[in-house]
């Protein structure tokens, strides 16, 4: 380990290496910043560029910057704009959009950027601890188990209702996995619920799904309620970029929880940044104070903080089943896998020690990446930030611009922007009616991944007989249940306290 660290410490600080890692950052945080462009798209373009260096370490160090430059960037359009174009970032906008309305846009981009990199940089450490014997571990991982941590995914939906609203997210989650049913099944391979339509063959796209979500409502209720653009009352003016030491020891123990679980959760291929996120987010509201939990969902830190480093962890997480296992862990590390074997080198277990200064340079690059990207980032906040000081009539068509474009790019199909413009009307008359949109999205993102996942379970198994025969499915599903019982017994002894207080009285 010591001997092929120092290769890989040679081989990243080459000059060309160095100009690699600084270019991806640059290339994927610009990116990641505009709603629909994500990391996908992007390192699908690069790959011709990466694959003329010839060289396999400098290529994928640049594609590796750009993925984890465009997850860091892609925070800036769920917190400003409300607009998040990667599934990893939806999250963050639960907390950062409040505390950006709140005028405090320049804190909620220093915590994203302080938890992305502490997420990132302990993902990093991790990764050349635990690489090796992490990949015994992802193997352990079948479909039985997939499917019982997307259920542990779906049993935290609670954390993403607001108050009394429970049953209106788990109505919202069920609508979600319904519509993550169109298209092709997993068992059969054919069109479901397309009505005739070709172009839903494949079923609803993500992007086009979060972007009527979130952006298309915002851009309505901007126009339907001037006040909404103001942010705060000190007329806009971008200030409170530090973070006080309360508020750092406050968010510390989220960080360095969540950077070792997002960790975790990237190994296993399949799971990625998405449920990371998510998780994240359900974990500390779930652990925060009755008082903090209020918060959550209204500008909390601890909300903004726990899916920016869980989600950039993850994705230093999946590089384990990729370099170790020749397994992508998502789309777009399967787009990296594709790029590693354009460039001739075979992924798998051997590649620690036939390629040495490949694994251990990529390793080390992320380290440097990730301090790259703090500190471009940093002193860019009070820029990115006036973003919010465009006037409205600039403001919203420069939304739904970045909204038609993003949706449109994502299939290359006009169709999309049909079915974008129904969902949006249809989610601006939901959130008219308080009900959370974030639990349709999740149970879209996740149903997928759960119906692929069983119906695998199903087969090899013959029925459901593998929930039994697998002990660590078992655990799992044992969880999610506890995740749905121990906040419901929790809220009815807070209320039977109040009750009692209110008899008192």
């Amino acid at each position: 380990m010591l001997e092929g660290l120092l290769i890989g410490l040679q081989t990243a600080f080459s000059i060309q290496n160095l100009l690699m890692v600084i270019g991806g950052c640059l290339i994927g945080t610009f990116i990641g910043m505009l709603p629909g462009l994500g990391p996908m798209s992007i390192i699908a373009i690069m790959i011709p560029v990466a694959i003329t260096l010839g060289d396999p370490s400098a290529a994928l160090i640049l594609l590796a910057g750009v993925y984890y430059g465009a997850i860091f960037g892609g925070s800036t359009s769920s917190i400003l704009l409300n607009a998040p174009g990667v599934a990893g970032t939806v999250a963050s906008s639960f907390d950062g959009y409040p505390m950006a309305r709140q005028g405090k846009a320049g804190k909620a981009l220093t915590i994203a950027a302080i938890a992305s990199f502490a997420g990132g940089s302990i993902g990093a450490v991790l990764l050349m601890i635990f690489a090796p014997a992490l990949s015994t571990v992802a193997l352990l991982f079948h479909s039985a188990e997939y499917f019982a941590l997307m259920v542990v995914g779906l049993s935290a939906i609670a954390a993403f209702a607001g108050t009394g609203n429970v049953a209106k997210a788990v109505l919202m989650t069920l609508l979600g996995l319904i519509m993550a049913t169109v298209g092709e099944g997993a068992l059969f391979n054919m069109p479901r619920f397309t009505m005739g339509l070709m172009d839903l063959q494949s079923g609803f796209s993500f992007i086009t799904l979060a972007m009527a979500m979130f952006a298309l409502p915002e851009a309505m209720f901007l126009v339907l309620n001037p006040g909404r653009s103001e942010t705060g009352d000190d007329g806009g003016k971008i200030s409170n970029l530090r973070i006080s030491r309360a508020e750092a020891r406050k968010i510390a123990p989220v960080i360095g929880r969540q950077s070792i679980q997002g960790f975790f959760i990237g190994v296993l291929p399949g799971a990625g940044a998405t449920i990371a996120s998510f998780l994240g987010y359900a974990v500390e509201r779930n652990l925060a104070t009755e008082e903090e939990r209020k918060e959550f969902g209204k500008g909390s830190i601890k909300g903004l903080a726990a899916p920016e480093t869980a989600n950039n962890a993850a994705c230093t997480g999946s590089f384990v089943p990729l370099l170790t296992l020749g397994i992508p862990g998502s789309g777009t590390t399967a787009i990296l896998l594709g790029a590693l074997i354009a460039l001739n080198v075979d992924p798998g277990p051997r590649l620690m020690i036939d390629e040495p200064q490949i694994f251990w340079a990529v390793i080390i690059s992320m380290y440097i990446g990730n301090l790259i990207l703090l500190v471009l980032n940093l002193p860019l906040i009070p820029y990115i930030a006036k973003v919010l000081q465009i006037p409205r009539n600039y403001l919203i068509p420069f939304i739904l611009f970045f909204t038609l474009m993003g949706s449109y790019i994502g299939q290359n199909n006009a169709t999309e922007l049909l079915i974008l413009v129904g969902f949006g009307i249809c989610a601006t008359i939901l959130r008219f009616a308080d009900y959370p949109l974030a639990p349709l999205l999740i149970g879209f993102i996740l149903g997928r991944m759960l119906e692929d996942n069983f119906s695998r379970s199903m087969q090899l198994y013959d029925g459901i007989g593998f929930i039994l025969e697998r002990p660590m499915t078992l655990g799992l599903l044992v969880i999610a249940a506890l995740l749905v019982v121990v906040p419901s017994y929790r809220a009815r002894r807070a209320r039977a306290r109040a009750k009692g207080v209110a008899d008192g009285d």
